[in-house]
């Protein structure tokens, strides 16, 4: 069991940066699987990237190359450091982790501006 809280949202004009923070209240060291979803409005959510406890990373084709996953399992945190954002990257995104059982964030809002 596990509980999730997403931060680092934000307004940040096209081509900027932002990098959100997912703080777990346990060790994520034996989570296999954490990963970033989006939710855009009116799509439905999609997987943006995931990352093991071995640290292999896979990421959407829409983000890959702007986007890196990675973890700190000394302060129980997976991060998203997003660059050279566009505005087709606005959504609600958020935090998952595997266990026996799904368990999910409650979101950050990221904006993306023209």
């Amino acid at each position: 069991q596990v509980q999730l809280v997403e931060s680092g949202g934000g307004l940040v004009q096209a081509g900027g940066s932002l990098r959100l923070s997912c703080a777990a209240s346990r060790s994520i060291s034996s989570i296999n699987f954490m990963g970033w979803y989006r939710q855009a409005p009116g799509k439905q959510r999609e997987l943006v990237a995931v990352i093991t406890s071995g640290g292999g990373t896979n990421y959407a084709d829409s983000v890959k190359g702007r986007f890196t996953i990675s973890r700190d399992n000394a302060k129980n945190t997976v991060y998203l450091q997003m660059n050279s954002l566009k505005p087709e990257d606005t959504a609600v995104y958020y935090c998952r982790a595997e266990l026996r059982l799904i368990y999910w964030g409650q979101g950050t809002q990221v904006t993306v501006s023209s």
